[in-house]
C-alpha cells in the first residue's frame, strides 16, 4: 500500500529552500546516481522559483513508491496552489527520481538544516564535474582516433567519388534505356489493342467512336474525321470526336498524302512535313494523318495534348490511322455488299397472295451485326387445284451467294410445285438438285398445303425448326414430328408428307432460327418463348390486322436492337367458315 504523501507548505524562499533540501537529502541516502540528483534538484529549483515568482501559497507534496526489481523505489513529487483539489493516488506527478533503495523512515522525516543542505549542493556539483572530466577525456581519445580515421576515409574519397559518378552515369543510362523501353512497350500494346478494336467492327460510325475514345484524352485533345465520299461519321456526342473546318493541314495532308505538323515550332518529327501554325487551333499543335488504302480515303486530324506530340508516339499515331484506313475500307466494302445482299434478298421475296378463308402475313428482317444476309426466304402461292402452299426456308451462308441459292430454290420449288407434287415430293427434288448442284451448300426448308374446305394441312419438313399452332381454342403447341435432313447433304433421302387437323379459326407460324436462337441460350428456350407471345394473340386480333399480329409476334423476341443473324416470318390464319368470303 502506498504512503499518503507528505507536505511541505511553500510561501516564501525559505519554505522553499527547506523543501529542497529535505528532498535533497532523501535522494541522497536512497542512493541517486549523482546525475539523477542534479537533473532532479535542478528542476525542483526551476519549479519552485516559478511558483514563488507567481506569488500565493503552495504545497509540495511527495511519496516514496514501491516499483520493480530495476527500480527498487521512486521519489514522486508534486507542486499544486494551496487551494487546488488535492490529488489523488493515480495523479501524475510533477517530478520524479529513480531511487536505488527506499529510504528510511527517519531519513524522509528529518529536517536538514540550510547550511548543511549548501555543502551537499556542492557536493552534487562536484559529482557532476568528475563525471564531466571523464566524458572530457573520453572525448578527447575518440577525437584522436576520429582524426586517424578520417585521414583513411579522406584518401578513399575521391576514389570512392569517381566510382560514384561512373555508377551514376550507368545507372542514368540503364534508366533511360528502360524509360524508353517500356514506352515504346506501351506504345505498342496501344497499337496493338486499338488495331483489335477497329478490326473488330464493320461499322465506320463505330469504328471512329471506338478510336476516338482510345485516343482521347492520353493521346490527343480531340480526334476530327474528313472523310470525301460521305459526310464524317463522328456525330456521337458522348465522344469529343466533331466535324468542323478543315485546316490548311488537312488540305495539305490530302493534297500531299503525307502528314503534317502544324504548330509555332517545327515538330521534326519522321516522315512529317511541318506547317505554320493553324488559324483554327493557334496555341495548340495539329497533326494530321492521310487515311489511305489502296486509295485516298480522307484525313484524321489530332489536336494535341498539352505536352504536344513526341517523336515515338506520332510513328504510332500514323501507323495506327494506315490501320484505321485498312478498317474504313473494309467496312465500306462489307456495307456495299450487304446493301446489294439485302436488296437480292427482298427483290427475290414474292407479295403475298390473297387466298379466300386464308389470311397471310409475312415479315423479313435483315441481320443488324455481321454480314448475316441472304439466305431467309419465305414464299407463298396459289395451285392450279385451289390449293396454297406456303413455305419458309434457310440457306446455310450468308451473302451474295446464299442469296444467289436462294433465289434458284425458291424457282425451283415452284416449278416441282407446279407439276402438283406434294410438299414431301418437292423437297425430295430440291434435295437432289441442291446436292448436285451447290455441294458445299446446305438449306432448311419447310412446306405447308392449305386446301379450302378441308379441316387438316399437308406438311414436310427438312430440318427446319418446328411450325407453331394456336387452335381455334387457342391451344399452342409445335410440330414436334421429327423432321427430315438438311437439304443438299451428301446422301439420298426421301421426304414424307405428314397431316395434322388444322381447324378454321387456328393460326400457322412458320418461321427461321434467327426469331428463336440466340448466342446465349439454345433454341428451345426460343421456341418456348415464341409460343408464349402466339398464345397472347387472340382470334379479333388475328382476324382484326393479320399484319399488326405478325409484328406483335416480333416485339417480345426481337427486343434487343442488334441481331445477329436475319429472320423471316410467315403468319397463316384460317378463318371461320361464317366469316369467310365467297370465292369469286
Amino acid at each position: 500500500m502506498t504512503p499518503p504523501p507528505k507536505v511541505w507548505k511553500i510561501a516564501s524562499t525559505a519554505d522553499a529552500a527547506e523543501a529542497r533540501a529535505a528532498l535533497d537529502h532523501i535522494i541522497t541516502v536512497a542512493g541517486a546516481p549523482p546525475l539523477e540528483r542534479a537533473r532532479f534538484t535542478t528542476l525542483l529549483t526551476a519549479q519552485l522559483l516559478r511558483c514563488l515568482d507567481r506569488h500565493g501559497q503552495w504545497e509540495l507534496r511527495f511519496r516514496v513508491r514501491q516499483t520493480d526489481a530495476a527500480h527498487p523505489a521512486r521519489l514522486d513529487v508534486t507542486v499544486l496552489p494551496v487551494d487546488s483539489h488535492s490529488s489523488g493516488p493515480g495523479d501524475e506527478p510533477t517530478l520524479t527520481c529513480q531511487l536505488a533503495r527506499p529510504p528510511a523512515q527517519e531519513d524522509v522525516e528529518a529536517d536538514m538544516s540550510l547550511p548543511e543542505a549548501l555543502l551537499r549542493a556542492d557536493e552534487n556539483t562536484a559529482a557532476v564535474l568528475r563525471l564531466l572530466d571523464e566524458q572530457e577525456g573520453l572525448v578527447r581519445l575518440h577525437r584522436e582516433e576520429l582524426h586517424q580515421t578520417n585521414q583513411g576515409v579522406l584518401a578513399l574519397h575521391h576514389d570512392l567519388e569517381a566510382a560514384a559518378l561512373v555508377q551514376r552515369e550507368l545507372l542514368e543510362a540503364e534508366r533511360s534505356a528502360r524509360a524508353q523501353a517500356e514506352r515504346a512497350r506501351r506504345l505498342l500494346t496501344f497499337l496493338a489493342d486499338a488495331s483489335a478494336a477497329i478490326s473488330a467492327s464493320l461499322s465506320p460510325e463505330a469504328i471512329l467512336r471506338a478510336l476516338t475514345g482510345m485516343l482521347v484524352p492520353d493521346y490527343t485533345e480531340s480526334v476530327d474525321v474528313w472523310l470525301f465520299d460521305e459526310e464524317p461519321a463522328n456525330q456521337d456526342t458522348d465522344h469529343p470526336a466533331r466535324t468542323r473546318d478543315h485546316s490548311a493541314a488537312a488540305v495539305a495532308a490530302a493534297r500531299t498524302g503525307r502528314p503534317q505538323h502544324a504548330a509555332v515550332h517545327p515538330g521534326d518529327l519522321p516522315g512529317v512535313d511541318d506547317l505554320p501554325p493553324s488559324s483554327l487551333s493557334p496555341h495548340r499543335a495539329l497533326l494530321a494523318i492521310p487515311l489511305t488504302t489502296h486509295r485516298l480515303l480522307g484525313v484524321l486530324t489530332l489536336t494535341a495534348p498539352e505536352s504536344g506530340f513526341d517523336a515515338d508516339t506520332s510513328v504510332m499515331l500514323v501507323e495506327l490511322t494506315r490501320r484505321v484506313g485498312i478498317a474504313l475500307d473494309n467496312a465500306h466494302r462489307y456495307e456495299q455488299s450487304r446493301d446489294t445482299a439485302e436488296a437480292l434478298q427482298r427483290a427475290q421475296l414474292t407479295d403475298l397472295p390473297t387466298v379466300p378463308g386464308l389470311l397471310l402475313a409475312a415479315r423479313y428482317l435483315p441481320a443488324t451485326r455481321g454480314l448475316n444476309i441472304g439466305g431467309d426466304w419465305y414464299d407463298a402461292f396459289r395451285q392450279p387445284d385451289g390449293s396454297t402452299l406456303a413455305v419458309i426456308g434457310d440457306v446455310t451462308g450468308h451473302g451474295l451467294h446464299a442469296a444467289v441459292v436462294m433465289g434458284q430454290l425458291r424457282t425451283a420449288l415452284r416449278a416441282y410445285a407446279a407439276e402438283d407434287n406434294s410438299p414431301g415430293e418437292i423437297l425430295t427434288r430440291l434435295h437432289r438438285m441442291l446436292r448436285h448442284q451447290q455441294p458445299e451448300l446446305y438449306a432448311t426448308a419447310m412446306i405447308v398445303r392449305f386446301r379450302p374446305g378441308q379441316p387438316e394441312i399437308v406438311w414436310a419438313s427438312a430440318g427446319h425448326p418446328p411450325a407453331v399452332v394456336r387452335g381455334s381454342d387457342g391451344g399452342v403447341h409445335a410440330l414436334d414430328d421429327k423432321p427430315g435432313v438438311m437439304l443438299g447433304i451428301p446422301l439420298p433421302y426421301t421426304y414424307r408428307d405428314m397431316r395434322v387437323a388444322l381447324q378454321p379459326g387456328s393460326s400457322l407460324l412458320l418461321y427461321t432460327d434467327g426469331l428463336v436462337e440466340r448466342r446465349a441460350q439454345g433454341i428451345d428456350v426460343g421456341i418456348e418463348r415464341l409460343g408464349q407471345a402466339v398464345g397472347a394473340l387472340t382470334t379479333a386480333d388475328l382476324e382484326h390486322d393479320v399484319d399488326a399480329a405478325a409484328d406483335a409476334l416480333l416485339k417480345p423476341l426481337l427486343y434487343e436492337s442488334e441481331r445477329d443473324d436475319d429472320v423471316c416470318l410467315l403468319l397463316c390464319h384460317m378463318e371461320p367458315l361464317a366469316e369467310r368470303e365467297p370465292d369469286l
